[in-house]
């Protein structure tokens, strides 16, 4: 990771150091070291607006998908090695099925797979928050870093929670990391091409982590290795108020702040931890950018046997939409491999 720029000693409406401004679609990994926290922020543009208004989703769908997508940006920007990261909600509310798959270190796809009478209904009922549309169910964060090397999955239950609150826990129960996440999505108007306006999406968020070094702050609860009292509250056992304070000033924030594009992400943090000093480091792009081909298809239509490829041609051919961009794919049946 390269250092980009300090914004200590900077002010509202200035230039911020001599670093660029990362801009829409760009993961900005920062630290605040005088609170032993480190995190990442994102503001999404144009490249969540090509991948929502692909699919033409109802409002309520683009808007849990758009919070998936930022989700899976802050998390699987952090990864180091080339494969994918994937976040997979599966569940039993009306949205049944969200899947955002990160191909490291920038190629994002997505898609959701939900029932239309029940969305209806939960629409008319007002019925819309992540938790509702979710329902119980299961988040699994898959890292994948390709062949020859196992797969690492982490699961934890949807039981009825929003999915910052869903991601604390994941972190809290199985990294043992006390983490603070804030998502929001909203629209904006945009100049259409040939004249007048169009809705676009936008989106933005932030992730904070406890990391401390000192000793004192690693005594902890929530931290590996944390000696203090069994069964104590994480904000009731605290040397300093480190994390407190991490979490006090994250609250803060306004959703519309998050996706504003004037305010932007740099500036975001400068208004959260200026005076605490911040240090921001160089920005990962998020691209809409679907790994499907025609080989990949291909290849996988092969591993069908010689029943399930009969079964799949219709009118001479054998026909394939990827789900996540929409890509058609059309095949002879003679063009496909069989045992």
């Amino acid at each position: 990771m390269s250092e980009r720029g300090n914004l200590e000693g900077t002010g509202p409406g200035g230039h911020l150091g001599e670093f660029g401004f990362a801009g829409d679609d760009a993961v900005v990994p920062f630290a605040v070291e005088g609170l032993d926290a480190r995190g990442r922020a994102v503001q999404l543009g144009p490249m969540l607006d090509s991948i929502l208004a692909r699919h033409d989703y109802p409002p309520a769908v683009a808007k849990l998908l758009a919070e998936m997508i930022v989700l899976t940006a802050l998390l699987g920007a952090s990864l180091k090695f080339e494969g994918k990261f994937i976040a997979q909600a599966q569940t039993d509310g009306p949205v049944d099925l969200l899947v955002v798959d990160l191909t490291t270190p920038s190629s994002v796809r997505a898609y959701a797979r939900f029932d239309e009478e029940r969305l209806a209904a939960a629409t008319r009922d007002g019925r819309t928050s992540s938790a509702d549309l979710l329902g119980a169910g299961i988040l699994a964060l898959t890292v994948d870093q390709g062949e020859h090397t196992q797969r690492y999955q982490g699961i934890v239950e949807l039981n009825g929670a929003s999915l910052e609150e869903v991601a604390e826990s994941y972190f809290r129960q199985s990294e043992q990391i006390p983490t603070t996440v804030r998502l929001a999505v909203a629209t904006i108007s945009r100049r259409a091409e040939g004249g007048g306006f169009r809705e676009g999406w936008r989106a933005g968020g932030l992730i904070a982590q406890f990391l401390p070094e000192a000793p004192e702050r690693m005594r902890l609860p929530d931290l590996p290795g944390g000696d203090a009292p069994e069964g104590a509250e994480e904000d009731s056992f605290e040397f300093d108020d480190a994390w407190t304070e991490v979490k006090s000033l994250v609250a803060t924030i306004h959703p519309s702040e998050l996706a504003d594009p004037e305010v932007g992400v740099e500036r975001l943090l400068f208004r959260l931890f200026h005076e605490r000093g911040v240090r921001v480091f160089e920005a990962t792009p998020m691209l809409d950018d679907c790994s499907c081909s025609r080989e990949r298809i291909k290849g996988v239509l092969s591993s069908f046997t010689a029943e399930e490829i009969d079964e799949s041609v219709e009118d001479g051919r054998i026909d394939v939409t990827c789900e996540f961009c929409g890509q058609h794919y059309s095949f002879a049946p003679d063009e496909i491999e069989r045992d």
